[in-house]
């Protein structure tokens, strides 16, 4: 079994020694495999290849439904009012929000069918990721919660940060970025960081492994979910 270095222990001489660091440093070297990942570098590019676009963006939405759910469990499952605000005001933004407008219009763009729609073939990583969402919104325990959270939209930050003007002037690519960069989605970010950095000091160690198991779990489909899109 993996020898995990314990948080108490690692946090001594981390540089940085916030629990969410510590979910991230352990997670490597997948973490830094979905930031720096090829597929996402051509989105910043715009270079990504229509066929492939589409069937990224096309298993993506698949996840719309699982992660409203998942953001209404941790409405449920927050520790304070004042942590349910933001969950519950992204929440209404997820369901009513330009991001439902972008699918739209780029899947539109991209010949995108209502066939494809009403009944797309899932790729055995869109089913995986589904799975643990719903796992984690079943348990509502919510560390765990805001640990998968963290991971879709932490690292989504992290490679759309890479980019660099001019941004693609395909709406497809450039609207993409645009979601998953800029100060709200950075303040949206630290807000999950920082709750998982409130909290996971608190936790037994138990409870901190089951955290940091879901963390990288959640990691390692990020990372096949990029090489899935780019075939591998």
């Amino acid at each position: 079994m993996e020898q995990v270095v314990p948080y108490d222990e690692w946090r001594v001489s981390a540089s940085d020694a916030s629990f969410s660091e510590w979910l991230r440093s352990l997670s490597e070297p997948d973490w830094t495999a979905v930031v720096s990942h090829p597929f996402a570098a051509s989105i910043t590019r715009g270079d990504v290849p229509d066929a492939a676009m589409r069937h990224y963006l096309l298993q993506d939405l698949q996840f719309v439904d699982s992660f409203t759910a998942l953001l209404g469990a941790a409405v449920a499952s927050a520790d304070t009012f004042e942590s349910r605000v933001p969950f519950g005001r992204f929440l209404g933004q997820t369901a009513t929000s330009e991001e439902l407008t972008y699918f739209d219009r780029a899947l539109e763009a991209l010949g995108v069918t209502p066939a494809d729609l009403a009944s797309p073939r899932l790729e055995p990583v869109t089913e995986d990721f589904r799975a643990l969402m719903d796992e984690a919104r079943r348990g509502l325990d919510y560390p765990v919660i805001l640990a998968l959270l963290c991971v879709a939209e932490w690292s989504y930050l992290g490679w759309a940060s890479r980019a660099v003007e001019p941004l693609p002037k395909n709406f497809v690519h450039r609207e993409w970025i645009d979601l998953h960069e800029g100060p709200e989605f950075r303040a949206w970010v630290q807000f999950l960081r920082g709750e998982l950095d409130r909290l996971g000091p608190g936790l037994d160690e138990a409870g901190r492994l089951r955290v940091l198991d879901v963390f990288r779990r959640a990691v390692r489909l990020e990372r096949r979910f990029f090489d899935m899109a780019t075939g591998s």
